[in-house]
């Protein structure tokens, strides 16, 4: 077995469908950081109601993540087999689910209880009131988001990563031009301050969901999917998606679940904390682009060579896929205690939120080796190649066992300094790296669908 096979026609695959997925998490990330920055000039508190609102938002997106990404295993697999009726199949079961997850578990209660929402990450009641006048603009973006981002990821199974980073482009000026205008009321319009960014965030959702959707129902042939096709029975497949794809969500859901469990460890550490960690969010997004790109890319590389039949070329390229990942997370660590200071240095915060900051971009550093390895393993190849019920284990036991218990028993009983309350609340990344590598190295990851 060689760690890197000398295929340079697998390079060339996982390439393109790698860089437009990076590219455009660096769209993302450039929002992000934009939004950061023009809504930290309204000071700390408003802030901190953003980046608490957005973990809400996040656990929806997650859950996106998790239906898309599950119908994106089976996809792929079927785009390998050239089996475009179940691949239509698999597409018409996750859209329908998202509107439901959408809609039911995150539109109506964001309407209906939105200050418990915010309750649920801090008790300062100005962050509060800040972040319930964001979150009444998300209430539109789910169903519009949701579609839009499950969508996405199907494209990418089929080759067609260059459509969303068109879209993402679009969106990134969309966002910063229309958040400057109205956050600070520029046009002779008046200063929205923080229901500002949510408005600019709106749009650009519009703008996604008509490019992204739009293309899929208009002019995509690769697929040919169609309205109609939303409409049509696909009951003979929903035993196949629910065993490959519900572990998926679930693994995913209780990833977002444990992301905002540690939200709320933050939140009730104290408002410079939650500053903190929402400068570092950005940094650590910028620093694993090239991770997400490798990550899916190898779930759906994985998919289309088991596909067309190929087990031990799957195997072999499994592991080219683990050396990448402990490259690219070396690679990580370095940007981020490289950036870490000049990023810190934009923002208009305290000293001892500056401290904090530092402290976090350290653990981060370090953290972000087993991060690459444990993402690309487990979001990638051993997803990709139909291992989603071992993968959801790994995810609830050692997020929720470890992870999270020591993580608040870090910040709020120990009280031990920044570095260490992140590096406990992300001890799962070490041990499921580890764990992972084992199972790659059994075998037993390579799942048989139907009619292979």
């Amino acid at each position: 077995m060689k760690l890197f096979v000398r295929d340079k026609s697998f390079y060339i695959k996982a390439a393109t469908l790698a860089v437009p997925i990076a590219l455009q998490s660096v769209i993302s990330i450039g929002v992000n950081l934009a939004d950061n920055m023009m809504v930290g000039a309204l000071g700390e508190t408003t802030l901190s109601a953003t980046a608490l609102a957005n973990q809400f938002v996040s656990i929806f997106q997650i859950c996106c993540m998790g239906l898309g990404m599950g119908a994106s295993v089976l996809t792929a697999r079927f785009w390998g087999m050239k089996d475009i009726g179940s691949l239509k199949k698999a597409l018409t079961l996750m859209l329908r689910l998202c509107a439901v997850l959408a809609i039911m578990f995150f539109t109506i209660p964001t309407i209906f209880v939105p200050t418990g929402i915010m309750k649920l990450y801090t008790k300062d009641a100005a962050v509060v009131a800040e972040g319930i006048r964001y979150l009444k603009w998300m209430v539109p973006c789910f169903l519009l988001q949701g579609l839009a981002l499950t969508s996405t990821i199907v494209l990418r199974s089929v080759g067609k990563a260059n459509i969303p980073l068109i879209s993402s482009i679009g969106a990134f000026f969309i966002n910063i031009f229309f958040n400057y205008i109205f956050i600070f009321g520029k046009l002779g319009l008046p200063a929205f301050g923080i229901e500002g960014a949510g408005i600019g965030t709106l749009i650009s959702r519009l703008f996604e969901f008509s490019t992204i959707c739009g293309y899929i129902l208009l002019v995509d042939k690769h697929i040919g999917y169609r309205v109609r096709d939303f409409l049509s029975p696909c009951a003979d497949l929903l035993g196949t998606y629910i065993t490959i794809s519900l572990p998926v969500l679930v693994s995913d859901t209780l990833l977002a679940l444990g992301n905002s469990a540690v939200a709320m460890v933050m939140g009730r550490i104290g408002k410079n904390f939650v500053a903190a960690n929402s400068i570092t969010v950005v940094t650590q997004q910028l620093s694993t682009v090239l991770i997400q790109g490798i990550c899916q890319a190898s779930c759906i590389v994985t998919g289309n060579t088991l596909g067309e039949g190929h087990r031990q070329k799957a195997i072999d390229e499994a592991w080219t896929f683990l050396g990448l990942s402990m490259v690219i997370g070396l690679v990580g660590g370095g940007i981020i205690l490289l950036i870490s200071g000049p990023i810190i240095g934009l923002y208009n915060i305290t000293e001892e939120t500056a401290a904090i900051a530092q402290q976090l971009m350290q653990s981060i550093a370090l953290i972000i080796v087993f991060q690459s390895m444990n993402s690309i393993l487990t979001k990638g190849v051993l997803r990709g190649g139909g291992d989603t019920k071992f993968l959801m284990a790994a995810d609830i036991l050692f997020l929720w066992i470890l992870s999270v218990p020591l993580g608040a028993l870090a910040g709020l009983v120990w009280h031990l300094d920044a570095f260490w309350i992140y590096f406990f609340l992300k001890i799962d990344q070490i041990v499921k790296s580890v764990w992972c590598i084992f199972r790659l190295k059994s075998g037993k990851w390579i799942k048989t669908f139907r009619e292979e």
